[in-house]
């Protein structure tokens, strides 16, 4: 009742958020919705950005994306970099469109910062500058990563505690940041998030499912899925592209990091067998899927599904948000 009398009192339109897990339902769901709602998706994905990065990636198909509008999807190339304030920018100017359209955004993904850097906003830290980052990276080149984190654990030992020591997209940010400003990125992120707030109410649903090994089931059948759809041909045509084949650490660059790709690349190098490749390409993921509901568990405002066994309950949360007006059918009901 309450959500019913939110939809009929708040003027505001409507968007939905579907959050969750690597390999939980989100993109079909998404396009179930957005095709029943009148609705256009807005990509919350970091790979989804990097134009070549299909198949490892998950992106939408031509068809799916010639059914339903999708938005912040192939944005860079995979040597470019891209940042949370930038997809925020971007994100937001999508949403602004299609609620000029008179349509439903649907805002779906499992990049948990992109998601506050949309809906919350970011706490305010300088710009990225190119000749800082250049010069983190030569550093980095001659000494290696593990060296420039211990330098961080000098000069911020908090962000240090919490940055992996094999994580140098981190490591360079939380150095620039120090270096342009001479003040920790951790005193930074310590200051209240900025950004104006978006101009809808926003239904928030986690999808994931109840068994954690249902979730591992996923990711592993889709993992073979995408094996056999040529995800191991995708890397090496990215491989053969010249600013990838020329750069000097291609798996320090923030999309060649994107889980899947890192071991694809080693594997490619020679690093790992076939059926080791797979392991570790699993492990990542389920890695990933860990640390993305870790961080899903503090969005207090959501509400969680299991979207294999509560379909009902998806349909009556859309329902009373949208304050009783008929959604259409269920895929596969009409």
């Amino acid at each position: 009742m309450r959500a019913g009398w939110q939809a009929m009192h708040d003027p505001r339109p409507p968007a939905i958020a579907l959050m969750g897990p690597t390999a939980s339902g989100k993109s079909a769901l998404a396009l179930d919705w957005a095709q029943r709602l009148g609705g256009e998706i807005v990509s919350v994905d970091s790979a989804l950005v990097y134009r070549g990065l299909d198949i490892g990636a998950a992106k939408p198909t031509a068809g799916e994306r010639a059914a339903v509008p999708h938005h912040v999807i192939d944005l860079r190339d995979p040597w470019q970099a891209y940042s949370a304030a930038e997809f925020a920018a971007d994100a937001r100017r999508a949403i602004d469109g299609i609620l000029a359209r008179g349509r439903v955004p649907i805002l779906a993904g499992g990049t948990g910062l992109y998601f506050r850097a949309l809906l919350q906003g970011l706490s305010p830290m300088p710009e990225a500058d190119p000749a800082v980052r250049a010069a983190i990276d030569a550093q980095a080149r001659e000494q290696g990563w593990p060296a420039l984190h211990a330098e961080l654990a000098r000069v911020d030992p908090a962000a240090a505690a919490r940055i992996h020591a094999t994580d140098p997209q981190r490591i360079q940010r939380a150095l620039e940041v120090f270096r342009i400003s001479g003040r920790p990125i951790s005193d930074w992120q310590r200051e209240p998030s900025r950004g104006p707030r978006l101009p809808c109410r926003l239904l928030k649903l986690v999808l994931a499912p109840a068994d954690r090994a249902t979730l591992h089931a996923r990711i592993a059948a889709r993992f073979d899925a995408m094996l056999a759809e040529g995800f191991l041909d995708e890397v090496r045509a990215l491989r053969a592209l010249p600013p990838l084949r020329d750069h000097p650490a291609p798996l320090d660059l923030p999309a060649i990091r994107a889980v899947g790709y890192r071991q694809a690349w080693e594997h490619l190098d020679g690093a790992t067998a076939a059926g080791e490749f797979r392991d570790r390409a699993i492990h990542a993921t389920r890695q990933l899927a860990k640390r993305q509901l870790t961080w899903l568990r503090g969005e207090l405002d959501a509400r969680w599904f299991d979207p294999a066994a509560d379909q009902a309950g998806l349909e009556d949360a859309l329902v009373l948000f949208r304050g009783n007006r008929d959604p259409g059918p269920p895929a596969g009901t009409a």
